[in-house]
């Protein structure tokens, strides 16, 4: 069940506009922390700023796309204590597919 580069590609692709712009705005919060008088809070400010900006340009464009070429299969393996999380599809499992059940018809309707 190998996923070729370009479902990556893809995955990345659609998701890249919203982590992009969260990552922008928590960028411009942090910073601002940078212009409040204490020192503690505008090194945690520009701490801040500098990491999510890292995480956006450098994790998400280059290492995530990379990592997940590697790894291939193993990326979508679930250790054995997390079996119980339920399975989740966009598609739906055919075999759980639900029919509405008939709604019963009175005769004084």
């Amino acid at each position: 069940m190998r996923r070729p580069a370009h479902v990556l590609a893809k995955g990345i692709a659609i998701t890249s506009g919203t982590i992009t712009s969260a990552a922008t705005i928590m960028v411009l919060v942090f910073a601002a922390f940078v212009t409040i008088p204490f020192a503690f809070i505008q090194e945690l400010g520009l701490g801040l700023a500098v990491a999510v900006l890292l995480d956006a340009t450098v994790v998400r464009s280059v290492l995530l796309p990379s990592t997940m070429t590697l790894l291939g299969d193993w990326n979508w393996w679930l250790p054995p204590f997390l079996r119980w999380l339920p399975r989740v599809t966009i598609e739906g499992d055919p075999e759980m597919e639900l029919r509405p059940e008939p709604v019963p018809v009175r005769a004084d309707d």
